[in-house]
């Protein structure tokens, strides 16, 4: 018997079937988009955002937008588009972006390549905000605060995604947490226009999410 040197997964990549069941993520993100025009439709929005990978995407294809998963509709150019509908508005900050906002941008994670962050989904749990930002000797420290019902979902030294980005915890409180930011994520992320006030979506980590289902089925 001759055993494949490929993981098992890399036949439904080919067929398309993997991209079907589902789009993850790592939350190191490729590059930064701008955010060129806002449009509405009923209570959906849709942007045109360009960057420096959209004349690479496709449409139907899945790509986080910091932290969220939007599904690429159309690429023009330097551009492409997408749109959030009024669930997606109403639980992301996507509903205060503005024309001329910079946008993290990820494509979704090919599973038989290196995993650099943490398993990302995104599916935003909630947003929270930013209360404090402190700039240390060559890095920045940001504190942020969430709803204290989803405490129980971050650890100290765990993982936890910030407008897409993979990022570690510390200081962790029951409704506040804080990161350490170095200059090259600093530089090349939208992170450098976070201040004190602004929304950010954050996603929690996936593993644990499960771990915490399967104990509160138990009791």
């Amino acid at each position: 018997m001759v055993l494949s040197s490929k993981p098992p997964w890399t036949s439904l990549v080919r067929m398309g079937s993997f991209r079907d069941i589902c789009a993850m993520f790592t939350g190191i993100v490729e590059t930064v988009g701008i955010i060129k025009r806002i449009s509405a439709d009923g209570g959906n929005q849709t942007f045109i955002i360009e960057s420096t990978i959209s004349n690479e995407l496709r449409p139907d294809q899945s790509v986080s937008h910091s932290g969220v998963c939007l599904t690429v509709e159309e690429v023009i150019g330097d551009t492409h588009r997408v749109t959030a509908i009024e669930e997606t508005l109403k639980k992301t900050n996507l509903g205060h972006w503005q024309k001329g906002e910079l946008v993290n941008l990820e494509r979704s994670l090919k599973m038989y390549s290196r995993l650099d962050g943490h398993l990302v989904q995104g599916h935003v749990d909630a947003t929270a905000m930013c209360v404090k930002r402190v700039e240390k000797e060559g890095s920045w420290e940001f504190e942020f605060t969430f709803p204290k019902k989803f405490g129980n979902l971050i650890i100290e030294k765990g993982s936890v995604c910030v407008n897409g980005i993979s990022l570690t915890a510390f200081d962790v409180k029951r409704k506040s947490f804080t990161v350490a930011i170095i200059p090259y994520t600093f530089e090349h992320t939208n992170v450098k226009s976070v201040h004190e006030g602004q929304v950010v979506n954050i996603e929690f980590d996936m593993i644990g999410k499960y771990v915490l289902r399967g104990l509160s089925l138990k009791e």
